[in-house]
C-alpha cells in the first residue's frame, strides 16, 4: 500500500498517495506557469510566493517549470536569484533550501517586449525545451500580471507564435488580472480579442478576492448549517453591509488609479462577487457551472435604485491624519491631476429582485484612507416584533448580526443581545466570535496561492464568467454615467470613515453604517 509522505517537500518528490485518505490535497499535473510582468510588484510580492508555497506544501508536481518574460538582460541563474530573493521577504511558509532547488532546476527566462516577434518566438522555443526536459507534456499556463492595455498584443503574440493552442491531450491556459476593461463596451472587446486567441474554457479571469479563506467559509456558513439558512431572506434580514476599507492612500499607483476611481477598482469585481455569493441560492454543487449559475441569478436579479443622488455617494480624501501620521490628500499626490474629479470613496445601494430578497438593500462601500483597513460581509437582522421589557432595559440593545471577517482578523462574529449581571433586567449587545488564527493551527493559504492551483488544475469555480463580468457592467456603468456630470466629489479628511453624503444615503433608508 502507498504511504502517505511525511512533509510537504517529501510529496514533492514522492507524490504517491493512500487512495483512501480524501482529506488529502490535489496535485497539478506536469506543466509550466509562465508570468509576463515577472519583475512587477504583484509578481514579487504575490506570484512568486505562493508559487513557491505551493511547492513547499508539496502541490506542485515534479515536473513543473517557472518562466520569466521581460526586458531585463537575464540569465536564467540570475531570474533565479530574483525568484529567491522575493521569495525570502514574502514566502507564508518557512523557506526550505531543498524545495527552492527543486523549483530552480525548473526556472527560466525569456528577454523581450511584448511587440517583438522574436522574443515570443525563443518563448515558444523555451517552452518546447521544458517539455523534453522537464517533462511537461506541453501544459502551459500564461499569466499576464500587466496592464489590461497589453492583454490585446501579448495575446495575439502567443497565436502567432503557436502557443495559445495545445496539442490532443495537453492544454494551454491565459490568466488575466483585473480590470476587465473599464466598462461594459471595453469589456466586451477584451473578451472579443482574448476568445479570438483561447478556448473560453481556458481563460481564467483572477479576482483574488475570491481565493480568500474566509470568502470560501462564506459558502460553508450559509450551506453546512443548518441555523443559518431559515433566517437568511427579507423574512428577518433588514439590510446587507458589504465594505472594503483601505487606511492607505493611492501610492505609487496615480498613473493606473487616477480615471479609474474606486467603484471601478473594487465595486465592479470584490464587492459584486461578494454581494453574490451573500445572496445566491443554493448551488446543486460546487463545480464551477452550479455555482456560477447561482451567482449570475444574484447579479441578474439586481435592480439599480431610482434615485442615484440619494443612493450613491462618492467621496475624494483630503489632507488629514492617519493614526499618528499627517498625510497629504489625493489632489496633492504626485501625478495627481489638481482638477481631478476621480473618486476614492464609493457607496452604493442596491436591491436583488428574488423572493429571498425583495425589499432587503445591500449597501456596498469602499474607499481609501479610511479609519482602518477592513473587509467584511454584515447581515443586519429586523429588530424583534416585540420586546416583553421595559423601554430603559433594550435602550442600548442594537440589531443582531452575522459579520463574516474577510480581512485581516479572518472570522465571523454573531451580535446579539444578552442581559447585563445584576439584579436588574438590563440587556446590552454582546459578541460571539469565531477567528480562524485561534480556532485552526493551519495558517490559511494566500489566496494567490488557492487561485493559482485552480488554474494548474482546471478547476475555475472561483472566476469570474464572462457573463459575470458583463452583467457587473451593465449595474455600474449607469451610475458612473451619472457621476460623471457631477463634477468634482465630496472631501473627506484621511482617517475618517469617508464623506458626510455617505451616511445621509443610510439614513434615508433608517439605519447607518457598522463602525468595523
Amino acid at each position: 500500500m502507498a504511504t502517505t509522505p511525511a512533509t510537504p517537500q517529501e510529496a514533492w518528490t514522492n507524490p504517491l498517495r493512500d487512495p483512501r485518505d480524501l482529506r488529502l490535497p490535489r496535485i497539478a499535473g506536469p506543466c509550466s506557469l509562465v508570468i509576463f510582468g515577472v519583475t512587477g510588484d504583484l509578481s514579487k510580492k504575490k506570484l512568486l510566493p505562493a508559487v513557491y508555497d505551493l511547492a513547499n506544501r508539496g502541490l506542485l508536481p515534479a515536473g513543473f517549470a517557472l518562466v520569466g518574460f521581460g526586458r531585463r538582460q537575464w540569465s536564467d541563474e540570475e531570474f533565479a536569484r530574483f525568484v529567491e530573493q522575493n521569495v525570502r521577504e514574502h514566502c507564508r511558509t518557512p523557506f526550505n533550501e531543498r524545495t527552492f532547488r527543486q523549483l530552480h532546476d525548473g526556472m527560466r527566462f525569456v528577454v523581450g517586449t511584448f511587440d517583438d516577434p522574436e522574443a515570443f518566438t525563443r518563448l515558444s522555443d523555451t517552452v518546447s525545451e521544458l517539455d523534453r526536459v522537464r517533462g511537461t507534456r506541453g501544459n502551459h499556463a500564461f499569466y499576464m500580471s500587466v496592464p489590461p492595455r497589453d492583454f490585446p498584443l501579448v495575446s495575439r503574440q502567443l497565436a502567432a507564435c503557436g502557443l495559445a493552442r495545445s496539442s490532443e491531450g495537453a492544454w494551454r491556459r491565459v490568466i488575466i488580472e483585473k480590470p476587465f476593461g473599464h466598462d461594459l463596451k471595453s469589456a466586451q472587446e477584451l473578451d472579443r480579442v482574448v476568445s479570438e486567441v483561447f478556448e473560453p474554457q481556458s481563460v481564467f479571469r483572477i479576482d483574488h478576492y475570491l481565493g480568500k479563506e474566509t470568502v470560501q467559509n462564506l459558502l460553508a456558513l450559509r450551506f453546512a448549517n443548518t441555523m443559518f439558512e431559515p433566517v437568511w431572506n427579507a423574512n428577518y434580514v433588514s439590510h446587507v453591509q458589504i465594505t472594503m476599507a483601505e487606511d492607505i492612500g493611492i501610492g505609487g499607483r496615480a498613473g493606473y488609479y487616477d480615471g479609474i476611481g474606486a467603484a471601478r477598482d473594487v465595486i465592479q469585481n470584490h464587492l459584486l462577487q461578494l454581494m453574490a455569493l451573500t445572496a445566491m441560492e443554493e448551488p446543486v454543487s460546487f463545480a464551477a457551472g452550479d455555482l456560477t449559475a447561482e451567482k449570475t441569478k444574484v447579479l441578474s436579479a439586481v435592480r439599480l435604485p431610482d434615485d442615484f443622488a440619494a443612493h450613491t455617494a462618492r467621496g475624494q480624501y483630503a489632507a488629514g491624519w492617519q493614526g499618528a501620521e499627517k498625510v497629504i490628500g489625493y489632489l496633492e499626490e504626485q501625478g495627481i491631476d489638481p482638477a481631478s474629479t476621480t473618486e476614492t470613496y464609493a457607496a452604493i445601494r442596491l436591491d436583488v429582485d428574488t423572493r429571498r430578497w425583495a425589499g432587503v438593500p445591500f449597501y456596498l462601500r469602499t474607499g481609501k484612507r479610511l479609519g482602518k483597513r477592513v473587509t467584511e460581509i454584515a447581515v443586519v437582522f429586523k429588530r424583534a416584533p416585540h420586546l416583553p421589557f421595559e423601554t430603559t432595559a433594550t435602550r442600548e440593545l442594537g440589531a443582531n448580526a452575522v459579520v463574516i471577517r474577510v480581512q485581516p482578523d479572518e472570522g465571523v462574529t454573531m451580535r446579539f443581545g444578552a442581559k447585563v449581571p445584576g439584579t436588574a433586567m438590563e440587556v446590552r449587545d454582546v459578541s460571539m466570535d469565531f477567528s480562524y488564527g485561534r480556532s485552526f493551527t493551519e495558517s490559511s493559504p494566500e489566496a494567490y496561492e488557492r487561485l493559482i492551483l485552480d488554474v494548474l488544475l482546471g478547476d475555475p469555480p472561483l472566476f469570474p464568467t464572462t457573463e459575470e463580468v458583463d452583467l457587473s457592467w451593465r449595474i455600474l456603468d449607469p451610475i458612473e454615467e451619472y457621476w460623471s456630470t457631477l463634477g468634482q466629489p465630496q472631501p473627506y479628511r484621511a482617517g475618517t470613515w469617508g464623506p458626510a453624503e455617505a451616511d445621509e444615503m443610510l439614513a434615508r433608508d433608517g439605519h447607518h453604517w457598522r463602525m468595523p
